[in-house]
């Protein structure tokens, strides 16, 4: 009996976070999938007139001739030529006039039409007038008179002329619409192209760090990493202020100093300049991913190719490149995935190059056709999958598991040095440049006119620029959404970092069956896109479950949980790592001297994590003070985040607001994260030791 009873707190446990992961991440996934197959519009014609069919057999014999009569005899002349083309539609004829000119030319070619058909033709056209001018124009009528006969459904579906099925239409819109199939080419260009820059340029400056070609090797990884801490759109506005049309170099430098340009005609908008805004953007997420798998080769192996007489360049094709396999394929889905899924870059830098992302947020935010939106965003799961299997597929057979050694002591050609040292120098200077941009933009009157220093833009007066500041988003001056966004991030930051190690406990120390599933659903956010979650929240959280007084739609608390949920994955992956090196005896010694579960797991297990929960804490803060994607579809009138502020101010070009408000998002992550740092240094100062939490109720003294 007892073991039963202790095996209780486990169960609810896990079945507690089951149940949370499903409801905020699978539901909303699952919502997207299944709002992409109903298609909801005008009904057919065939099937609008079987539901005009059927309400009629419900109106009394006698009445339904006179009133069929009376209807069609007090039908004007736009009301026969409309009713006379459905019954063409019907009769299978197809209609060879003009639909786009005046009713009464409309006529004149209608009845030479008819006249024209043969007999039989003519005869169905005209059985079928009656009943198509009752179901364009008096169906309403009809609906109301046998409204009981119809039952609820029937009588919505004939009063509106809509009903609601599932298909594959949305899909198939991308090849039938040339707007579409347009976008969706340049997203595949567009991520083609970012894959190639931002993939060459990571493994470059990895390779140069690991190998010692780049100078100060750590201080070159940390200059290229923050752009990983940058707020929305920040390199691609920075791009504009720098190389628009009024931007610092092409307007001020090369346009009206030196006269070499036009600055109207030459500038960086387009797609040459959403191609730098991604490549700059992307490039601290690839470099992290080839950081990590340059750093598990061992050096050993390019000494003993140079010691068989391979040179540089062949020791390098056939030895760290081929090792560094994996890694490359990694950093090509991951990057693929961030072009294909950015709309930020292109609406700022490439308002003449529509992309499908950006569709997506067209259909959302202008016309709140969320179900096309829902089909869109799985077209843009499918070409990465697609992409990702077909990488799998090269070099499948072969082994690229080798112990970790040191780094080759092999010298680097002076060339090649001098090559990487200047590469990452360029693209050093290029992050500088869009944080000085940033800093400077932020006090300037109005960037490439006036240059005057100003505090206005970080204060809720603002700056009275004339013209300028006044399109969308000039209302949201001032840094009070700052507030707002730190506020709901340092609620979803402990909560997340918590709730990681929870899901890392249960999977790892706990194992309830599904203990995969439960692992499986934490690592989706890392998968998907954040504008899946974005709709996906929309779709499910707007009415959850058919339950009007659930609904999260326009509060903080969805914004929270959005937040949460999509970055649970940094600190459940750091938290399970640390489990799987700590000794289980030291959990299970608890457990013999009567410690409970939840005793176990805040006085054991918690503190060994600590690392762990500062990380997937310190994740979900800076994500939520910096995301976009998602929580663009989320915030409302009374909640409203920076991140989106900066956006709309930067597609609007209040420039000057975009820049205030990403410095102070910056100064915070950077505040939070060395919080976090002198938190860990301080506890690994005060350790003389890892004694054994105490089970007693005094405290524990370190």
């Amino acid at each position: 009996m007892r073991p039963s009873l202790c095996q209780v707190p486990a169960a609810l446990l896990s079945a507690t976070v089951a149940l949370l992961l499903a409801l905020f991440i699978a539901y909303p996934v699952g919502a997207v999938l299944v709002e992409s197959f109903v298609i909801s519009g005008p009904m057919p014609l065939a099937r609008l007139k079987a539901a005009t069919v059927r309400a009629l057999e419900a109106v009394p014999a006698g009445e339904r001739a006179a009133l069929t009569q009376r209807w069609a005899q007090s039908a004007t002349e736009a009301e026969t030529v409309e009713a006379t083309a459905a019954a063409f539609g019907l009769a299978g004829v197809p209609v060879n006039w003009d639909r786009k000119a005046a009713y009464s030319a409309q006529a004149a070619m209608m009845a030479t039409a008819l006249r024209a058909l043969p007999e039989a033709g003519r005869a169905l056209v005209e059985d079928n007038l009656a009943l198509a001018h009752i179901m364009l124009h008096k169906r309403t009528a009809l609906a109301f008179k046998v409204r009981d006969a119809l039952g609820p459904e029937a009588f919505d579906a004939l009063r509106n002329g809509t009903d609601e099925r599932w298909g594959l239409d949305h899909y198939l819109k991308v090849f039938e619409e040339p707007y579409l199939r347009g976008a969706a080419l340049n997203s595949l260009a567009l991520a083609g192209l970012s894959v190639l820059f931002t993939v060459t340029l990571a493994f470059a400056l990895a390779y140069g760090i690991h190998a010692g070609a780049v100078p100060w090797p750590s201080a070159a990884r940390a200059v290229l990493l923050m752009p990983l801490v940058a707020p929305p759109v920040l390199v691609a506005t920075a791009t504009i202020m720098l190389f628009g049309r009024r931007g610092l170099i092409t307007h001020t430098l090369l346009d009206r100093g030196l006269g070499l340009i036009n600055a109207d005609e030459t500038n960086l908008y387009g797609l040459f300049g959403v191609v730098l805004a991604q490549t700059l953007s992307f490039v601290p997420a690839a470099l992290i991913v080839f950081d990590n798998g340059l750093r598990k080769q061992d050096g050993r192996l390019s000494e003993a190719a140079a010691g068989l007489g391979a040179g540089a360049l062949r020791g390098f094709l056939q030895v760290t490149l081929p090792m560094a396999w994996p890694a490359i394929k990694r950093a090509v889905v991951l990057v693929f995935i961030m072009s294909l899924t950015d709309f930020g870059n292109p609406m700022v830098l490439g308002r003449d190059t529509p992309v499908l992302a950006g569709v997506v947020y067209d259909e959302i935010t202008a016309y709140r056709n969320t179900p096309l939106a829902a089909a869109l965003c799985m077209w843009l799961i499918i070409p990465s999958l697609v992409l990702y299997l077909a990488l799998e597929t090269i070099g499948r057979r072969k082994s690229y598991t080798v112990a970790a050694g040191p780094r080759p002591e092999l010298p680097v050609p002076r060339s090649v040095r001098a090559g990487l040292t200047l590469t990452a120098g360029v693209v050093a200077a290029l992050v500088f440049a869009v944080y000085g941009t940033m800093a400077l933009g932020a006090v300037t009157r109005v960037w490439g006119t006036d240059w005057n220093l100003t505090l206005g833009y970080f204060t809720g007066a603002g700056v009275d620029v004339g013209l300028a500041g006044s399109g969308y988003g000039s209302s949201e001056r001032g840094l009070g959404l700052v507030w707002d966004s730190v506020r709901l991030a340092a609620i979803a930051g402990p909560i997340g970092g918590l709730f990681a190690v929870v899901i890392a406990y249960v999977v790892e120390r706990l194992r309830p069956p599904g203990a995969s599933l439960i692992m499986f659903l934490a690592l989706v956010p890392a998968i998907l896109p954040g504008i899946i979650f974005g709709i996906g929240y929309i779709v499910a959280f707007n009415v959850p479950f058919g339950f009007p007084a659930l609904s999260l739609t326009g509060t903080s608390a969805i914004l929270v949980i959005n937040i949460l949920f999509s970055n649970l994955f940094v600190g459940v992956l750091a938290a399970r790592a640390a489990l799987q090196r700590l000794d289980r005896s030291v959990d299970e010694a608890a457990e013999s001297l009567g410690a409970g579960m939840v005793s176990r797991f805040v006085r054991v297990t918690l503190p060994m994590l600590r690392p762990a929960v500062l990380l997937g804490m310190l994740y979900v803060f800076i994500d939520g003070l910096t995301t976009l994607s998602s929580v663009i579809f989320l915030v409302s009138g009374t909640h409203k985040l920076a991140s989106v502020a900066i956006f709309n101010h930067a597609t609007s070009g209040d420039y000057g607001y975009a820049a205030a408000k990403s410095l102070v998002l910056l100064a915070f992550a950077l505040v939070a994260m060395a919080l976090a740092w002198l938190v860990e240094t301080r506890k690994l100062r005060l350790r003389r030791g890892v004694p054994v939490p105490s089970l007693s109720p005094s405290p524990v003294v370190p």
